[in-house]
């Protein structure tokens, strides 16, 4: 019988009933909350008496089929997998698919299943007063739905009952911690809001994005509360890294943290969700498919989260050619590079750096200068914009062929202006040595420039994320290494985590464009493939010093 039951209850559990209803009254609960389908979103969106008749529904679905397995009767074996299938198909319901909002998690369910259990009065009372106490102690509705199944782990485990009762209430409660494992990482990292705090949604007076980053280290993996645990394991030599990676490449992206506090100069509040997809730079390098496939993945999360842009930050930037892909895949919110700001960041910083060094006593047409990484787009934007205004040139990358014919093509276009200084391509790092300045922006995972190659005295502007300049660099006499791209947000900012930028409210140009994109919704302007257009840049440049961004010197 209990066999027979068990498509049934799955069946009624994967019916949605609560967005059919929300659909009935013109909305999509899909798009209503950043924690998808659930008490926080339904309470503001459908209003209390909705909510009340929507909660009752998930309710009877939980609540009928084991009302029907007693009917018939099952014992409590067999009406707790009959629970167990219930609450299969609504959180993974393969014939609603389409129109159900996957990450549903169904607490008014759990409710359900909970009440058609014959239980002994004082046993059944146990989840419900767990839930209650758990939402008393944190505020946290997640906890509180939570602790409906793990009380009724709890009730089985030490009030007599059989393997069979045991193994399904560990079944129930092991796919409701599955389904809320990503608000238990959110309640760790404090970014989990309680029951009456304002969603983070976009407003009148709100403006929500997200940004895709990875950890640039090992060490980054342990910034996330959720992870942490795992680093004594890495110290006592019983975790190695290659390990890690592995695991890592397995997980999907998931919010890590937030950029807080960024009150505009016209007095809008921009909240930045961090995403990452826990891939290291040679990984994405080395498994360009698989990190478009997170990438995509990252995006599709930051629409469900209620951003409206999302930005590709650090290596996320160059895949799926350059975010090209991710935004075909994800039409439904607007995705950037963050080339553009990038670049107007640079186009700020190189003549205050150039007027510095003159100022210094150096003489800036008898100097040589080096560009490396110039076959990106920002290393030979850079290239270009210095050439005129040095005696020598050096431009390094790594396609020989495609820098002559870049450097060719410079040269012509200043032999027109009469400004021709001595150009040499090379693919040499080495040949930076001759460098009185040297500008780097390559999107290598490593360094690479070390003390080996820089003269003395050198000053070495680093737009490269990770840095391409090593820390012992700095130990070369005389040498100066100034920091780029990098952005100061305005009002009482601060990251959750440390994006390695120097300070909590300093953040990467790519960032800090997601923010303005998404401020402005001027999406026509957002940087896709290798292209930056120079209308584009001025916009973000003029449109950031109005909003009270300002890069760091």
């Amino acid at each position: 019988m209990t066999a027979l039951l068990l498509p049934l209850a799955y069946l009624v559990g994967a019916l949605p009933l609560g967005y059919w209803l929300a659909r009935r009254r013109g909305v999509d609960l899909r798009t209503a909350s950043p924690y998808t389908l659930g008490l926080e979103s339904a309470l503001r969106r459908l209003g209390l008496g909705l909510l009340l008749l929507s909660f009752l529904l998930d309710f009877l679905k939980g609540y009928l089929p084991l009302l029907l397995g007693r009917a018939l009767g099952l014992d409590l074996a067999g009406l707790l997998a009959l629970g167990v299938a219930v609450y299969l198909g609504h959180l993974y319901p393969l014939f609603f698919r389409d129109p159900w909002p996957l990450r549903a998690k169904g607490a008014g369910v759990l409710l359900g299943i909970l009440s058609g259990l014959p239980l002994p009065p004082a046993l059944g009372l146990v989840p419900v007063a767990l839930g209650l106490v758990l939402y008393a102690l944190t505020g946290y509705a997640s906890l509180a739905a939570l602790g409906l199944p793990l009380g009724l782990l709890g009730a089985t485990l030490f009030g007599g009952f059989g393997l069979a009762e045991r193994l399904s209430a560990l079944a129930l409660f092991l796919l409701a911690l599955w389904r809320y494992k990503e608000n238990l990482g959110r309640v760790l990292e404090g970014t989990e809001p309680k029951l009456g705090d304002p969603l983070p949604l976009p407003s009148e007076k709100q403006v929500v994005c997200a940004f895709l980053i990875h950890p640039l280290t090992v060490e980054d993996f342990w910034q996330s509360p959720r992870f942490r645990w795992l680093r004594p394991l890495v110290r006592l030599g019983l975790l190695k890294q290659e390990w890690i990676e592995r695991l890592a490449e397995r997980f999907r992206p998931m919010k890590v943290g937030e950029v807080r506090g960024v009150r505009t100069a016209d007095g809008r509040e921009v909240l930045c969700h961090l995403i990452s997809a826990p891939l290291l730079p040679h990984q994405i390098k080395a498994k360009p498919e698989l990190a478009v496939r997170r990438a995509i993945q990252g995006a599709r999360l930051a629409k469900e989260l209620g951003a409206t842009v999302v930005g590709l930050g650090a290596f996320w930037s160059v895949v799926g050619e350059k975010g090209k892909r991710v935004q075909e895949a994800v039409p439904g919110i607007e995705v950037t590079n963050g080339g553009a700001y990038t670049a107007g960041t640079v186009r700020a910083a190189i003549p205050k750096i150039l007027a510095h060094f003159a100022q210094s006593g150096k003489d800036l047409k008898g100097a040589t200068a080096a560009v490396v990484g110039a076959n990106g787009v920002v290393a030979f934007g850079i290239a270009r914009q210095i050439a005129p205004l040095v005696g020598r040139l050096i431009l390094v990358g790594r396609d020989l062929e495609r820098l002559k014919r870049a450097a060719e093509s410079l040269r012509k276009n200043l032999e027109r202006k009469g400004e021709v200084p001595e150009i040499l391509a090379t693919t040499e790092i080495a040949a930076i040595r001759e460098a009185d300045l040297v500008f780097t922006a390559t999107s290598d995972p490593n360094p690479v420039i070390y003390p080996e190659h820089v003269k003395p005295g050198a000053w070495i502007y680093d737009e490269g994320v990770p840095p391409d300049v090593h820390p012992s660099v700095r130990e070369v006499p005389g040498v100066r290494v100034i920091p780029g791209g990098v952005v100061r947000l305005p009002g009482e900012a601060r990251a959750t985590l440390d994006l390695h930028f120097g300070a909590p409210d300093q953040v990467p140009a790519c960032l800090a464009e997601t923010m303005i994109l998404a401020a402005e919704e001027a999406f026509d302007r957002k940087s896709l493939g290798g292209e930056v257009r120079a209308e584009n840049i001025q916009f973000f440049v003029e449109r950031a010093e109005a909003l009270g961004f300002r890069v760091v010197e």
